[in-house]
């Protein structure tokens, strides 16, 4: 039996009233719940005003209900009602379907300045910006009013694609429209400015009646962007000095990152304390960001107390601690970090992979590089180039060129980075030729062009090859690349000329250097005293001092190098005792060291014995090369008693060094005592030393030929041209048939 008139019609205005009352506390089930239950009824909903509050459910709910509302809408024939027209389109373009809003909006006959507005905020919202651009200048010639969020979309969209002309056009609409008053509106066009003219951004900044939080956050972020940062934080002190304006978590973001660029740590460490005053230090972005500036002023401890006092951390906040220890050359600490790290957080990132690959590197663990290589295939980053770059130099660091190789091959871009870490790759493996074929390979296939770290990378090859023809192309090739006289390049080739032995070469190159710094000034000091000009290289040091420069630990390092192999005793200990004084440099256990092996080469065990018992307990556990220089000294004096004290210690704190061994079977041989000799050898073989044989270098038309202890072969490269072979080598030097038994541990 149907419901009277009246009964049915006081029914549907209840519906209609709990439809309002519901959509008024945003509960849009219970909404589409009372629709279906007057539709299961079998009655049909007339009043136009509640059909947009059940398509508003249905863009909270569920794509297929809207569908069926809007087919009972064409039923009613209220699809053309603007209300419920401009509904059905905003419910379209929520649920990305930008194409049915669209015919949607080209059948309604009413159009107002909702439907326009909903149409280009679909648009722009959903990442069409050219699309939702050309949506609002056709607007605009229909003479539509726009709505705040549609402005300011409009704005962001024009600062999004770099179109500032369209973007100060977009201005001058907004002024001649009257929307200038609104904030978020002036806030975008200052979000806009910021990114292309800062003067400009400054001008309205300043024009502004009222500035929030923010206005002050758009500008100094932008100032920190433009490398202004200096700017950004005397604006930032402008702000705090009116207490109506509070800083948020975004600002300080903004400054710490400028404090970061100005190299001022103390000014940081202000703002961490204006931090936690605040509150901020428990905001997730501040954390993070005091962690990475901690970590860029290489204030580990710094880094750990903040990550460590954060209520909460995020993937970044582990990636921010781990990066600073990596960076600090913490490297145990950061291992601790990493543990720690796997039982917090789900999966791993490419920064996290690139830290762990650090980790091996240093740790030189090859299995590792392997399991981060799955890792990085299963997880899909094998374009990542920065990843990419940091695996293959893992690889070469870990002693596995072939990998790197392999991997490098089958990339099919290149760029300069990883061409140049590459070239590195070999020359760390002792590969120098391979790495010059890379840096031609290179030149020939034009993708990159080499940039100071690509032709420091060769130079230093060049310097492993030894090769002086080779040596001198590289520098023509620094030369043409107007490289030559920077000051990182121009130390470089000092180095490489002075280990081709070509020290006029190095001292004209360190000569033309424009502006020398200390580690140029070292590299030539260094330069001298490998080639035996010890006097060269203190008078060097004498000029340095003139130039207002002061050396440090490596200056002083390779000053006692050059006094010890140049016989200079005294004044090498003179240099020694007044490096802490005159130079305010901390000696070091390679100091100690190179002191000890001076006084050994000169006979003085006894002074030499002394010294190393003076050094400092902290350092003595890495003694073992400065007990290796009295044991080589032993066995040249004949002092069998003290090398056998030295021994003992040697392979007490390097068990694994062949060196020791090598020494000791020496010492042994030089007084006859074969069997101890042979015993040493012994030694090492059950233990699994791996021993590096030994081996002299002939400059022979300009080239480097290696001569290694042991080797038989008839067929040295020097044999084809001096008719010679290495056995006969041998045999023109006598050597005796008892030293078969120093020949190598093979």
């Amino acid at each position: 039996m149907p419901f009277p008139a009246n009964l049915l019609s006081s029914k549907l205005r209840i519906l209609s009233l709990r439809v309002k009352e519901l959509s008024c506390n945003g509960k849009w089930q219970e909404v589409f719940s009372h629709y279906l239950q007057v539709k299961k009824a079998g009655f049909d909903v007339t009043d136009p005003s509640v059909f947009p509050l059940i398509i508003k459910a249905c863009s909270n709910l569920s794509y297929t209900h809207g569908k069926s509302t809007h087919a009972c809408l064409i039923k009613q024939g209220f699809e053309s009602f603007p209300s419920i027209g401009n509904a059905l389109m905003d419910f379209y373009v929520k649920w990305r379907f930008r194409d049915s809003a669209i015919t949607l909006f080209d059948y309604v006959d009413s159009r107002d300045s909702v439907s326009w507005n909903i149409i280009i905020h679909g648009h722009l919202d959903d990442g069409a910006l050219a699309e939702g651009l050309w949506w609002f200048n056709k607007a605009r010639v229909s003479g539509f009013e726009p709505n705040t969020s549609v402005l300011v979309l409009v704005i962001q969209a024009y600062r999004s694609l770099g179109a500032y002309w369209e973007g100060l056009e977009v201005h001058g609409y907004i002024v001649r429209r009257g929307f200038w008053a609104v904030h978020s509106v002036q806030n975008s066009l200052l979000s806009m400015y910021v990114n292309t003219d800062m003067e400009c951004a400054r001008k309205m900044f300043d024009e502004m009646c009222e500035r929030d939080v923010v206005s002050w956050s758009v500008m100094i972020g932008g100032y920190v962007r433009s490398e202004e940062a200096f700017s950004g934080l005397q604006l930032f002190r402008e702000m705090v000095s009116d207490v109506r304006n509070k800083p948020d978590g975004l600002t300080l973001v903004s400054i710490l990152k400028g404090c970061t660029i100005l190299r001022d740590l103390s000014m940081g460490r202000l703002l961490h304390g204006f931090a936690i005053r605040r509150g901020l230090d428990c905001d997730l972005f501040v954390g993070n960001s005091l962690i990475d500036m901690y970590c860029k002023f290489n204030d580990a401890d710094s880094t750990s107390k903040v990550f460590n006092e954060m209520p909460q951390k995020n993937k970044v906040s582990w990636n921010s601690a781990l990066s600073g220890l990596v960076f600090n050359e913490r490297y145990s600490e950061a291992l601790s970090l990493l543990y720690a790290m796997r039982k917090e957080v789900s999966g791993v990132d490419e920064i996290t992979l690139v830290n762990i690959l650090q980790l091996c590197k240093y740790f030189v663990h090859p299995t590792e590089c392997k399991s981060v290589h799955c890792v990085v295939l299963r997880q899909t980053y094998e374009l990542n180039e920065l990843v990419l770059n940091s695996l293959i130099d893992a690889y070469a660091k870990c002693h596995l060129i072939e990998l790197a190789w392999k991997l490098f091959c089958g990339m099919k871009r290149r760029d300069v980075v990883l061409w140049s870490t590459m070239i590195s790759g070999f020359t760390r493996c002792g590969m120098p030729d391979e790495a010059i074929a890379v840096f031609q390979q290179m030149n020939q296939a034009q993708e990159e062009k080499p940039n100071s770290v690509t032709i420091i990378n060769l130079l230093e090859a060049c310097s492993v090859a030894a090769e002086l023809g080779r040596s001198k192309w590289a520098h023509g090739i620094a030369i043409r690349r107007s490289l030559a006289t920077e000051v990182s390049i121009g130390t470089a080739i000092v180095d490489m000329y002075s280990k081709c032995g070509a020290i006029d070469a190095s001292r004209k190159a360190f000569h033309q250097i424009s502006e020398k710094n200390i580690v140029s000034w070292t590299a030539m000091v260094a330069a001298y005293g490998m080639n035996g000009l010890a006097h060269e290289a203190l008078a060097l040091v004498a000029e340095m001092k003139l130039h207002g420069l002061h050396a440090n630990a490596v200056t002083v390092l390779s000053v006692l190098s050059a006094c010890s192999h140049g016989g200079l005793v005294e004044e090498g200990l003179s240099f020694f005792k007044s490096m802490v004084q005159d130079h305010e440099v901390q000696p070091t256990l390679e100091h100690y060291s190179c002191i000890i092996d001076m006084l050994a080469r000169a006979g003085k065990l006894d002074m030499a014995l002394d010294l190393i018992n003076k050094i400092p307990d902290k350092l003595k556990a890495g003694a073992a090369s400065a007990w290796g220089a009295i044991l080589s000294a032993c066995r040249s004096y004949g002092n069998r008693e003290l090398g056998e004290g030295a021994v003992s210690r040697i392979l007490e704190l390097e068990p694994q060094n062949s060196a020791g061994y090598l020494l000791a079977s020496g010492m042994y041989a030089a007084d006859g005592l074969w069997v101890d000799a042979a015993r040493m050898r012994w030694l090492a073989k059950e233990r699994g030393v791996k021993v590096i044989a030994g081996y002299s270098l002939v400059h022979v038309d300009n080239k480097a030929c290696k001569f290694i202890a042991g080797e038989k072969s008839q067929f040295h490269p020097l044999a084809s041209e001096t008719k010679i072979t290495v056995e006969q080598i041998h045999n023109c030097m006598k050597i005796d048939e008892r030293n078969e038994i120093l020949g190598s541990f093979e």
